[in-house]
């Protein structure tokens, strides 16, 4: 892609073949440039970077719902003005969307998604369906289980079979989950690599989670948190996402020799595989499912 002055083209005038999240949710993520307000629009003037061509945008912004601002960005007070104005949420997140340094306040008719949670958590027979719900979405099928302990033994016991079975697939060595809260660093490399997996996969939820506007402390499984929201969706990808990333990392490290921080491994696997994934597009989708909020034709 060319660069050129104007607008890009694209589905919300943006190329978003180049611009990870510039999807039907109005997600756009810049990176490494400077965010300002001219003639009434935003101008991103973009250093070259693996997601954009150097170059002079402008960001229709009334298409977008949320900026999502990684590394090497900055911006005007201006921008703030405008994006309060039109109610264009903004949030200053890692690269790929894989930390989130920020929690943005709801924006303007996001109202249905909080409205909805904190009815279905407010009531004991809605909370233990929804959380029914997540369950089936994990385990890839309803159980007939309505006791929320009973469902949180038969997560463990499961949780217990994936890890052995994902760390065979990648040729790991397996000796249990351990984690240490107060000393993290002590933990071997694959407990090391599914820490930081989990972090990243819950920033991309926390992501998510602000852009829909939902209630990130009233969680249907986790309790006591103040994201234990943010908690439940996370869940839903570890099979999927945190733990193949977690041991892929791991392999990768073993087999190169490589002297590069287990950290690092796997932040530039999450970022990377963020964006090929749409990962909190996805995360998005599911949680208005599980609200059963109709966004045709709406934002996010």
């Amino acid at each position: 892609m060319s660069p050129t002055p104007g607008l890009m083209h694209g589905r919300l005038g943006l190329a978003a073949s180049r611009i990870p999240y510039a999807d039907r949710h109005g997600l756009l993520y810049l990176e490494y440039g400077r965010l300002s307000v001219e003639d009434g629009t935003l101008r991103f003037v973009a250093a070259e970077s693996e997601t954009l061509a150097a170059g002079d945008y402008a960001i229709p912004y009334q298409s977008v719902s949320m900026l999502l601002l990684g590394p090497g960005t900055s911006l005007t007070q201006d921008v703030l003005r405008l994006c309060a104005r039109h109610g264009t949420l903004i949030a200053a997140v890692g690269e790929g969307g894989v930390k989130s340094y920020t929690a943005p306040p709801m924006g303007q008719g996001r109202s249905d998604v909080a409205r909805i949670h904190a009815q279905r958590w407010a009531d004991p027979k809605l909370r233990l369906e929804t959380a029914r719900r997540l369950y089936a979405w994990r385990f890839g099928r309803v159980l007939p289980y309505r006791d929320i302990e009973t469902l949180r033994g038969i997560e463990g016991a499961r949780m217990k079979e994936s890890y052995q079975l994902i760390a065979q697939r990648f040729g790991v060595q397996w000796h249990g989950r351990r984690y240490d809260r107060q000393n993290p660093h002590m933990a071997d490399l694959p407990n090391q690599a599914i820490n930081h997996a989990a972090t990243f996969v819950e920033a991309a939820a926390d992501i998510a989670v602000a852009a829909v506007g939902a209630l990130p402390p009233l969680g249907f499984i986790h309790e006591d948190s103040s994201n234990a929201f943010t908690l439940d969706v996370a869940d839903l990808y570890r099979v999927e996402v945190t733990l193949p990333m977690a041991f892929s990392a791991v392999q990768a490290i073993q087999q190169k020799r490589s002297t590069q921080p287990i950290e690092r491994e796997v932040r530039q696997r999450a970022a990377r595989l963020f964006r090929t994934e749409k990962l909190i597009p996805r995360m998005i989708d599911r949680i208005k499912e599980l609200f059963d909020v109709d966004d045709r034709g709406g934002d996010a």
